[in-house]
């Protein structure tokens, strides 16, 4: 865009509002379009000042977030929208309630504002980036460390899998109503667990998980430490730990930590993933990687690779963001890079399940009709 990026930003709180407004007004390429301290007043701002990209707090008088965000979805479906929401756990189950109504993304407020630079900094580093993908103003990086081709390289197949013990999933920016679509669609005696990394910090994960599992017929669970990894359930890592797969003998339990961020992520897809590629066996892994900022993955999917795993990536028009997954694709990892709709399909046909449903039927997103 040549022009700068407008933003609306729509919160309550004045501090907030400040906050915000003196971090979009000193990045070169973001203007503030206009505040709104509701959901009511920003309805009747939209067609004035015309906004690129809206920031909503969850949680206001009036009219809340998820009242306003379905009232814009109304008026502007493909207006990008970030929740802006408190770390708590309503503001938690809130954001959780958004993303599946349409949100495009969310960053969660500074827990202490009373420190007005240290809240910038952290305002500036969760949002900014967001905002610039979600405009289409900042593509996601070229790989610096390995050549990328002109166009994606040949679908690998060198895995000797004749068996599938576990399938990993990495997801980020999108994630949510990605997992929301692919996670139902595998069927009741689906025969292997699922272990997924999605960012997102504390809190929230406990309310993904809820949320999935009421829509799947697995079971789907927010990670505990210890916890035997077991065919047919799907762990959920828990916000602000890296999860991990851990060999005890025959068994594989799930171990949780807060070792420092990778890709300043915590959880990480790639921590998971070089655990895995250890705790299983040589070529019984299926590593998916969905939509999503960053890279985070990237290296996890090379030592899987390495020891023979299958791996597959969302495809670029399906993916909000095709960080995670082009990364993956570009590098020539992915056995096959798929839309989002064929994902499930795939896997339940790699896993090897042969019961009378395939579940091909389209999963509709979290909270959809």
């Amino acid at each position: 865009m040549n022009r700068k990026i407008r933003v609306l930003i729509v919160d309550d709180s004045v501090v907030i509002r400040r906050l915000l407004s003196d971090v979009i007004t000193a990045d070169p390429q973001l203007e503030v379009a206009g505040y709104a301290a509701n959901g009511k007043i920003a309805l009747a701002m939209l067609d004035q000042v015309s906004p690129d990209i809206v920031t909503l707090d969850v949680e206001m008088p009036v009219m809340d977030g998820i009242e306003t965000l379905k009232a814009i979805r109304i008026k502007r479906k493909k207006l990008p929208i970030i929740m802006f929401s408190t770390l708590t756990e309503r503001g938690a189950e809130a954001t959780i309630d958004c993303l599946a109504a349409g949100a495009s993304d969310y960053v969660a407020k500074p827990a202490n504002v009373g420190s007005f630079s240290l809240s910038k900094e952290r305002i500036c580093e969760a949002l900014l980036p967001k905002i610039r993908v979600l405009c289409g103003s900042s593509p996601q990086p070229a790989l610096q460390i390995l050549p990328k081709p002109a166009l994606l390289p040949p679908i690998k197949r060198n895995s000797t899998l004749e068996r599938i013990d576990v399938v990993v999933i990495g997801s980020s920016t999108g994630g949510p109503n990605a997992l929301a679509e692919l996670l139902p669609a595998l069927p009741v005696d689906f025969r292997v667990p699922v272990l997924v990394v999605q960012h997102m910090p504390a809190a929230f994960t406990h309310f993904l998980a809820q949320r999935l599992n009421a829509s799947s017929k697995l079971e789907v669970k927010e990670a505990v430490a210890g916890a035997i990894v077991e065919p047919g359930t799907v762990w959920i890592a828990p916000g602000d730990f890296h999860m991990v797969a851990l060999r005890e003998g025959t068994s594989i339990r799930l171990g949780t930590n807060k070792d420092n961020p990778e890709n300043s992520c915590r959880p990480s897809v790639d921590v998971l993933f070089r655990s895995v590629a250890k705790a299983y066996n040589r070529g019984s892994v299926l590593a998916v990687i969905l939509t999503g900022m960053g890279q985070d993955g990237l290296r996890g999917c090379e030592q899987l690779a390495d020891v023979g795993a299958h791996v597959i990536a969302q495809d670029e028009p399906t993916s909000v963001v095709w960080g995670m997954p082009g990364f993956v694709a570009k590098a020539g990892l992915a056995n096959a890079v798929l839309p989002l709709s064929q994902l499930a399909p795939y896997i339940v046909r790699r896993v090897g399940f042969s019961g009378p449903d395939r579940t091909t039927a389209r999963i509709r997103p979290l909270g959809a009709s």
